[in-house]
């Protein structure tokens, strides 16, 4: 068989099982199971595969036709120009999160900060804050400590074991330390929504980055209760939110202190994260 025939074969199977981008997908999983570019392999159609190699993009392609992410089956992410470690211990990094990367490296460049990246995860967002902050150190916290693990496999890839600390703890169990910025992406989704996500979300993401609680905002508000005692006077609080929340994440952002200064819409238009102050 060659590689065209394989890529045919590929888009077939998961055509059948309705996966939209049946394609490029086809292309891509082929492209890792070579270990070759997308570019290489369609510049190169007649080019025969070994029986071997076949069988493992079968292998492949079975577990996309169950909708598992293509993240998780290639094992990897890219976010904000870098490539991160991930696996079903950990959210899949979103492209509507690192526009809020851009606007923090922006607002902090040539600033020695302190970071408490809460729900750390693939450690994605403190990896390209620190990457970019070279005056600057962090710390993430995650309760899973798979996600940790993971996290940890990110800083060193990145060489910034000396700048990033990572715990296995609850947020809520930081008292001993201030901080200069505090950088969240936590669960915002209504419990009962989670059964309207898309299944490669709904069935292989931890839910519990995803759970939000009965109106999506338990964890908002205890990253924000939280953040008062543990930020700097004049400290910043940035935090992902979901869809239509804008509202009342200020009212509690005003209820705690805190002057919102920034939102920042995604690529829908649609108000993704809020950067607050907390006031004197």
């Amino acid at each position: 068989m060659n590689i065209l025939e394989a890529i045919k074969f590929g888009s077939d199977l998961l055509k059948e099982k309705k996966i939209s981008s049946y394609i490029l997908d086809s292309e891509l999983l082929l492209s890792k199971t070579l270990n070759k570019s997308r570019e290489k392999i369609l510049t190169n159609l007649d080019a025969d595969i070994e029986k071997k190699n076949f069988n493992i993009f079968k292998t492949f392609l079975i577990r996309r036709s169950k909708n598992e992410p293509m993240a998780y089956i290639f094992g990897e992410k890219e976010f904000w120009s870098k490539n991160f470690n991930v696996n079903k211990d950990t959210l899949i990094p979103r492209p509507e999160t690192e526009l809020l990367v851009d606007k923090l490296v922006t607002t902090f460049k040539d600033k020695n900060i302190s970071i408490l990246d809460i729900g750390t995860g693939s450690g994605c967002i403190i990896v390209s804050l620190l990457s970019s902050l070279n005056q600057s150190v962090g710390t993430g916290v995650d309760i899973s400590k798979k996600a940790i693990f993971m996290a940890k496999k990110n800083v060193t890839r990145y060489k910034l074991d000396h700048r990033i600390k990572l715990f296995n703890k609850s947020f809520e169990n930081i008292f001993d330390k201030k901080f200069d910025l505090i950088v969240s992406n936590p669960p915002y989704i209504e419990r009962k929504a989670i059964k309207n996500l898309s299944e490669d979300i709904k069935k292989y993401e931890p839910r519990m980055a995803l759970d939000g609680g009965n109106d999506g905002l338990d964890l908002i508000k205890k990253v924000i209760y939280k953040s008062k005692s543990i930020l700097k006077i004049n400290g910043t609080l940035a935090i992902e939110i979901g869809n239509e929340q804008i509202n009342k994440v200020s009212k509690i952002l005003n209820n705690n202190n805190f002057r919102t200064r920034n939102v920042i819409k995604d690529y829908k238009n649609n108000i993704r994260c809020i950067i607050a102050y907390k006031n004197k």
